[in-house]
């Protein structure tokens, strides 16, 4: 019988944004002979450096940090995307013996690098232009009736109100010729050799709020709106996906004089504070994570997080 080689430890650090999950990474990565791989669909963009919270060169200490600026501004890519880039990033770390080290800000791509991707059909710009005209012309509600039709499990998990999951939903249907849920029951290939060890950031939500806040004004202190004002005046297209990150779309509306600096400070804020509500949402759903109570550059934090590792690994 041949033995089954044993599973390396993984270690992926979630938590909501400013929790410090960073100021974590590079502190266990230096004590157990890490690297960093950025799990954050923000921070994988060139020139998106400010608003994105991608750590400074000083902040990284010295550790390789994997998948920062690993696209240009004009490029899309998706959580599959994500995950072929993070095997290439794990199949280096094996070789050199290193222990990956993953900060979360994205809970779907680190679902789709730990539990595989369902083989879904490429996108067909021609269909969704299709469904785009029959949503106007039919009217509210039209896409949600239609996946309805075409797959009832897949419609119930989506708001009425999502046009963009909606038309890719039916445009998976009718690609595949089979519902969009069983194509996901179908073909997901996990991630193989590696044994993950959650670790999970959990601050009180007032001190959360409160960082947020401060963040916020540190961030505009230290250069963001005139980061936005160099991507707009280098001609990058209106459309090009990094705008919308939070702060961003904010900071646009200032320079174009549709919005005052103050508003845009408040709704950044706010929204940062949703998004932090939303990820801790998404992340308590695994049962797999050791919580800790505090942020990523605490002492007491550190150690216990130090401490569970050292008996997992």
């Amino acid at each position: 019988m041949i033995p089954t080689p044993s599973l390396l430890p993984l270690v992926a650090i979630l938590g909501p944004t400013a929790s410090g999950k960073s100021a974590l990474g590079v502190w266990l990565a230096e004590q157990f002979g890490g690297e960093v791989l950025a799990c954050d669909s923000t921070q994988l963009y060139r020139g998106f450096d400010i608003g994105t919270a991608k750590p400074s060169q000083a902040d990284r200490r010295g550790i390789p940090h994997h998948l920062l600026d690993a696209l240009t501004p004009q490029q899309e890519t998706t959580a599959g995307g994500y995950r072929q880039m993070a095997l290439a990033v794990l199949e280096d770390l094996r070789q050199r013996q290193r222990l990956p080290i993953l900060t979360v800000g994205t809970g779907l791509y680190l679902r789709a690098l730990l539990e595989g991707l369902a083989d879904v059909p490429q996108r067909s710009e021609e269909l969704r232009e299709r469904l785009r005209t029959s949503a106007e012309d039919r009217g509210p509600g039209y896409l949600h009736r239609l996946l309805k039709r075409l797959d009832p499990e897949a419609a119930n998990k989506i708001a009425p109100q999502d046009e963009q999951k909606l038309i890719r939903a039916i445009e998976v249907c009718v690609l595949a010729r089979k519902p969009l849920s069983e194509v996901h029951r179908a073909g997901r290939k996990p991630l193989e050799g590696w044994r993950p060890l959650k670790i999970g950031l959990m601050p009180p939500r007032e001190a959360l709020n409160e960082r947020i806040h401060a963040r916020t004004d540190a961030m505009l202190a230290n250069g963001w709106l005139e980061e936005v004002r160099g991507l707009m005046a280098g001609g990058l297209p209106e459309h090009a996906k990094p705008f919308d990150f939070i702060g961003y779309r904010e900071l646009r509306e200032v320079l174009r004089g549709d919005k005052k600096l103050e508003d845009a400070r408040a709704a950044i804020q706010q929204s940062t504070r949703q998004y932090a509500k939303r990820q801790l949402t998404w992340f308590r759903k695994d049962p797999t994570v050791r919580w800790l109570i505090g942020f990523g550059d605490d002492a007491q934090t550190r150690q216990e997080a130090s401490d569970r590792l050292r008996r997992e690994m």
